[in-house]
């Protein structure tokens, strides 16, 4: 790929390619904005089908991580890793240390943390050579650890907030929600929408995962190619990203998509083509914001309850999207653009201002 055009084109600071022989480490940190504060966002262990398919992954989640701590009027900036490899074969120690000497080269212009294919047993090797990661089991700041139980606990806020406009009502007893993967997030979702009341259809590539909802959660299950169009009230993405599109949509029978996953829609037009069918979408960077905010608290010390209390907050961020997007007359995916940059924009003046 050409990859200055694409960094020009959407405004990115940095890109590092890390190297280790010894260790077999291929990965690749992108730095998209910092005008807000450092760059934080996870670090994704994954078998790509080849490196421009990880560059381009990195790059669209460090964007994204940028508009997500934004709009959640966070004071930091947006960025990603991504380590090429397969999560279940490759991990090792020496592989994760050699990372983390990578990351501390940066001298916290970037914060890493657990995300797709990592844990906090794999933070916390990183973290053995570097303070710039957050999410560890322990440190001197106290420790935030997994953030899939807040990254779940923000999107059933913001299925609320989405609820209270198609509804007029936040009670989500007697929906029926489709979730479309129940691992670590989409578990914790379905746990908060069962002990509501709701009803769930659920599926998942992992028959484990598939097996916990139906028997913890008295989840239907279905197959995945099934899950667009199961008869529901709600659509919850939360397995990998640009599941939204020209194939897709029309299988919908929802009112509202509200889930975890990463950059839902494939391309822009297929937003456009939610609000033209008259589906509230929550912004998928808005909604999924619960896990950043949690893990940001661990900069100024952890506490839960405060934590808890910021993560919450999305059914307000999530709200003022769909009023913004109400009142210019524009997809939510716009919207929710236009929050976040606007803070930012604000922000870097006021930077401009004071520089001496």
């Amino acid at each position: 790929m050409e990859i200055f055009s694409y960094m020009e084109k959407y405004a990115y600071e940095q890109v590092v390619f890390c190297h280790d022989k010894t260790s077999g480490l291929k990965a690749i940190v992108a730095i998209h904005n910092t005008t807000l504060g450092p760059a934080l966002g996870g670090c994704r262990f994954w078998t790509y089908p080849n490196e421009d398919a990880a560059i381009l992954d990195a790059l669209r989640l460090a964007r994204g991580m940028t508009y997500k701590s934004a709009a959640a009027g966070l004071n930091l900036g947006g960025g990603k890793s991504v380590i090429i490899g397969n999560p279940r074969t490759d991990k090792s120690e020496v592989l994760f240390r050699a990372f983390g000497r990578f990351i501390e080269s940066l001298q916290g212009r970037y914060i890493t943390a657990e995300d797709v294919g990592t844990n906090v047993a794999d933070m916390d090797t990183i973290h053995q050579e570097t303070e710039f990661v957050a999410g560890v089991s322990s440190s001197t700041h106290g420790s935030s650890g997994d953030p899939s139980p807040a990254t779940a606990f923000g999107v059933w806020r913001g299925m609320k907030a989405c609820a209270r406009e198609a509804w007029g009502d936040e009670d989500l007893s007697g929906k029926t929600v489709a979730i479309q993967g129940v691992g670590n997030v989409g578990y914790h979702l379905g746990k908060h929408l069962h002990d509501e009341g709701a009803k769930l259809i659920v599926t998942d590539i992992n028959e484990q995962n598939l097996e916990r909802a139906v028997k913890e959660l008295g989840a239907k299950a279905v197959k995945p190619e099934e899950i667009f169009g199961a008869k529901a009230d709600i659509f919850a993405p939360c397995a990998l990203g640009a599941i939204l599109n020209a194939e897709t949509i029309p299988q919908l029978k929802v009112q509202i998509i509200a889930g975890s996953a990463n950059n839902q829609l494939k391309e822009e037009k297929d937003g456009d083509e939610l609000q033209r069918l008259g589906i509230i979408y929550a912004p998928d960077y808005v909604i999924n914001a619960g896990g950043v905010i949690n893990v940001a608290d661990e900069l100024q010390g952890y506490n839960r309850d405060r934590a808890m209390k910021r993560v919450a907050t999305v059914y307000d961020n999530v709200a003022k999207v769909i009023k913004m997007a109400k009142e210019r007359k524009i997809p939510t995916y716009k919207a929710a653009d236009l929050v976040a940059e606007e803070r930012i924009n604000k922000i870097g003046e006021l930077h401009k201002k004071f520089i001496p």
